[in-house]
């Protein structure tokens, strides 16, 4: 029998959830700069609109402690239902249960905060008693240390989850230049949100290819791609 995690991630076969991305919960991270992982954060979500990944937000005491999601996540996903928890394990609400089975998608792409904490338990137990495969994105998930995101890395890892990056989970879904129904929304995260590789992106277009400097963000991603 085949191993399912020899399958690529594709827009058909995967999900995805965003665990407690809230100011209270990133204010304790030091595994990561919080500005970057905020920034990695939008990025994969960009990366789900794009591709009309199924998305699970899921939020912990938002009013009495964590405060509301990121404004900037919530602009890419502005219809989605915010599923609020008291438990720290997502899994243990059966709202998130839920949504997960209403996808019917076994592949589960995480980015939560705290990576010891919330991503943990919930793979593991997600693994367990429902048979996800769970691929936890590393740089859009921190922890309260260094140390703590990379244990809690390192446990689940050695329990069966796939650890991934968000780039690496975009350019995954693209696949093939050839897909231009995607390309220029993929690009566009890119330039935004990759760092030098964006940056050599904007040099190439403009540099080599004579295209116009950009005048800001582009928003192109916002707009959804059509359903396949």
């Amino acid at each position: 029998m085949t191993d399912s995690k020899l399958e690529v991630l594709t827009p058909a076969n995967s999900q995805l959830i965003f665990i407690d991305q809230q100011p209270q919960m990133a204010f304790g991270v030091q595994s990561i700069d919080r500005q970057v992982l905020k920034s990695n954060v939008v990025a994969l979500g960009k990366s789900a609109r794009i591709f009309n990944i199924p998305t699970t937000i899921t939020t912990v005491e938002t009013k009495s402690f964590s405060g509301y999601t990121y404004p900037e996540l919530l602009a890419v996903f502005p219809g989605n239902k915010i599923l609020e928890r008291t438990s720290m394990n997502s899994w243990d609400d059966q709202k998130v249960r839920d949504a997960l089975a209403a996808n019917g998608r076994k592949k589960v792409v995480v980015s939560g905060l705290w990576t010891e904490v919330c991503n943990n338990t919930f793979a593991l137990c997600a693994m367990l008693e429902g048979g996800y495969e769970i691929y936890m994105v590393a740089d859009a998930s921190g922890g309260t240390s260094k140390e703590a995101h990379d244990y809690a890395m390192q446990r689940m890892i050695q329990a069966g989850v796939v650890p991934v990056t968000w780039q690496q989970v975009l350019l995954e879904w693209q696949r093939d230049w050839a897909r231009r129904d995607t390309y220029d929304a993929v690009m566009a995260v890119v330039k935004e949100h990759s760092g030098a590789y964006g940056m050599g992106v904007d040099y190439a277009y403009t540099m080599v290819h004579d295209a116009p400097p950009r005048a800001g963000a582009s928003n192109e991603v916002l707009a959804p791609v059509p359903a396949r």
